[in-house]
């Protein structure tokens, strides 16, 4: 991973709220605020050069206009919200030099994690205490609850190998 101990522990407080506000507004009105992206955006932007090195930064940057791109070409097809092609894309500086293939498999995670969780909160109990929430009325996902989750455990899985490794 790419990413030292210092930068995940350094991004992760912050990734953790951002994204609790992400899925919390993507269940509640389907939507993914615009604040929210910028948010993370200025997380990397601003304490990214503080904790990696120059060609990573500026990688990472490379990375979000990559995924920005492909996220608006998917979102043109149909096939993702608007919201999530861009919580995707500022999220994509985080993952700078990960393995691709763990992050796939930790995407098939989130995405099962988040809709396992989803079907739960659907149940009589959490639905009567949300009963306004525009996700039960809905026919599409709330892909940001699996993003935020993405995010937030890519951030734990940099801290948790990178102490591995020491050990």
């Amino acid at each position: 991973m790419a990413l030292s101990s210092t930068a995940a522990l350094t991004f992760l407080p912050f990734a953790t709220a951002i994204g609790i506000w992400v899925s919390w507004s993507d269940m509640r009105f389907m939507k993914i605020p615009n604040k929210a992206v910028l948010s993370l955006g200025a997380v990397f932007l601003i304490l990214g050069p503080f904790v990696l090195p120059l060609a990573a930064y500026g990688w990472g940057w490379a990375l979000c206009a990559i995924v920005l791109t492909l996220g608006f070409v998917l979102n043109a097809a149909g096939a993702l919200g608007a919201g999530d092609a861009k919580f995707a894309a500022v999220m994509a500086p985080f993952f700078v030099g990960s393995d691709l293939r763990l992050d796939m498999g930790l995407f098939a995670a989130c995405l099962l994690g988040a809709f396992t969780a989803h079907r739960i909160a659907r149940a009589p109990p959490f639905r009567a205490l949300t009963p306004d929430w525009a996700r039960w009325t809905n026919p599409r996902f709330p892909m940001g609850l699996a993003l935020a989750g993405m995010l937030i455990f890519h951030l734990l899985a940099v801290l948790w190998l990178n102490s591995a490794a020491v050990h």
